[in-house]
């Protein structure tokens, strides 16, 4: 069912209103009871003021043997309790005296304390004070009032609190559907001129005098600016474009390891005319893959720039175990003297795009060798590969440790940013960029811990696919303009 907005507002002020008085209601019930509770203790205390002295009258004129004053006493007793019960018993516990409304015989008591207690029996409450009556006779008095009067006057109170709920109902629904049609009337006002526009047939822009109506004005200048954007979304498309294109001209000096490893191949044959024909068939195969990977790299980086994000229909199965091991082998044959161990568990499939990951991979690797030296200039790097032990959604671990002097937690956010390189450092200041873009890309998560033993952990977490055969297609981000800036800072 359909209702305006103005109907809305009456059916949530028509039901709100009577909560309201409700709850008001309720409170106040629990403030009326807590007051009769204070008057009630009271006028026992005065009561019981008042009795004291009858009270030990009365025992000593029964410990006496004076029947004639032990009646007196009796009467003067009951006119000093009026409307409450009243009770005298001996040292030996034994009751003397009881009139008015007392709890049936057998009822629990309180002890003699000074402070009223309730007393309850039979579906019945009592407010009871006992207190010791001094004297040569010595016993106890205790008074008794009932709970029927003051739950008579909270039902009183409550179902006047009901009955105002009621009225109130129809009569707020009433006056908020009085005022909400009045408040909306500038907003009908905007639908009723916005309702023919179309920005793709004309330029035509709605006439909107201000209402002084602080969310119709937002939402007229919202509409205004809304139909600007898309009368601009040419220019806008070509200046996001230029944009990329300087970034991706900024993030290829990434490509200078590969671009170097090459040159040093070209040398080795260049210096050695008469190389065996087994080494030199090696070599060229090191720069075919060279040459693949640097192209590779070169149309990824292009199609990043030229649309800021990548479709979906680029994703598919990845095996993570043999995508890391593939980037181990890669890197351990471009810098022979590294020293990578690498562990990897089998079974770990993501829904990936395999170029972006890859280029995570290997930027994970270099970043590790170039940063991660000790003290005695050791490069090990150990990389392990695991599924995560978290509960939730199954994902993957990828952890680097290098043995370098680690980051200073200050600056583990940093990192990720473009261009940030610590001072003397080789880098472009792009590599940790784009690992924060491509595992932002596949809803993963990247950050920068302590290494057990010193050094630096990269730890990067990945979505898995729940079973080897799910080819489901991952849901890319909303927000992928880390191209332009925005979001190359979001590494976890």
């Amino acid at each position: 069912m359909r209702l305006s907005l103005a109907a809305r507002v009456a059916v949530a002020v028509g039901v709100t209103v009577p909560l309201l008085v409700l709850a008001s209601g309720g409170l106040l019930l629990r403030l009326v009871d807590r007051d009769l509770d204070r008057q009630r203790d009271g006028d026992l205390r005065a009561r019981a003021a008042a009795a004291a002295p009858l009270a030990r009258g009365l025992l000593a004129a029964q410990l006496g043997g004076r029947p004639r004053a032990e009646r007196t006493r009796q009467r003067l007793l009951f006119s000093a309790a009026l409307d409450v019960g009243v009770e005298v018993a001996d040292r030996s516990g034994a009751v003397v005296a009881e009139g008015g409304p007392t709890p049936p015989a057998g009822t629990p008591l309180p002890g003699v304390a000074g402070t009223p207690a309730t007393v309850r029996a039979d579906g019945e409450s009592w407010r009871a004070l006992a207190l010791p009556v001094g004297g040569a006779a010595g016993g106890t008095l205790r008074l008794f009032s009932p709970d029927s009067a003051r739950q008579a006057r909270i039902r009183a109170v409550r179902s006047r609190v009901v009955l105002a709920a009621l009225v109130a109902a129809p009569l707020a629904a009433g006056a908020g559907l009085l005022v909400a049609r009045r408040a909306v009337r500038p907003l009908r006002l905007l639908q009723q001129r916005t309702s023919g526009l179309d920005p793709r047939t004309s330029t035509a822009r709605p006439p909107h005098a201000p209402t002084r109506v602080a969310e119709v004005d937002d939402l007229a200048r919202t509409l205004h600016t809304v139909l600007a954007r898309y009368d601009e979304q040419a220019g806008r498309t070509a200046e996001a474009l230029a944009t990329a294109r300087s970034f991706s001209a900024a993030a290829s000096h990434e490509l200078r390891t590969p671009l170097m490893s090459m040159q040093t191949n070209l040398e080795v044959l260049s210096a050695h005319p008469h190389l065996d024909p087994a080494d030199r068939e090696e070599i060229l195969g090191d720069l075919r893959t060279e040459h693949a990977r640097l192209l590779g790299l070169l149309l990824t980086l292009r199609g990043l720039a030229q649309g800021d994000l990548v479709e979906a229909d680029a994703f598919g199965p990845v095996d993570l175990a043999l995508l890391v091991r593939s980037c181990v082998r890669d890197t351990a044959r471009r810098r022979p003297e590294a020293d990578l161990a690498v562990e990897a568990a089998e079974d770990l499939r993501a829904w990936g795009w395999e170029p972006g990951l890859r280029m995570a991979v290997d930027n994970l690797l270099t970043n590790a060798l170039v940063h991660g030296r000790g003290p005695d200039a050791a490069g090990r790097v150990e990389v392990r590969l695991r599924r995560s032990g978290q509960a939730g959604p199954p994902s993957a671990v990828l952890t680097v440790d290098d043995r370098g002097p680690g980051v200073p937690p200050a600056e583990r956010e940093r990192v990720f940013e473009r261009f940030h390189r610590r001072p003397g450092s080789p880098g472009s200041g792009l590599g940790l960029t784009l690992i924060a873009q491509q595992v932002h890309l596949h809803r993963g998560t990247v950050r920068v811990l302590d290494a057990p033993g010193g050094g630096s952990r990269f730890e990067v977490r990945l979505p898995l696919l729940p079973s080897p055969d799910d080819t489901r297609t991952l849901e890319l981000p909303l927000r992928r303009d880390w191209l332009a800036g925005t979001t190359a800072g979001l590494p976890a």
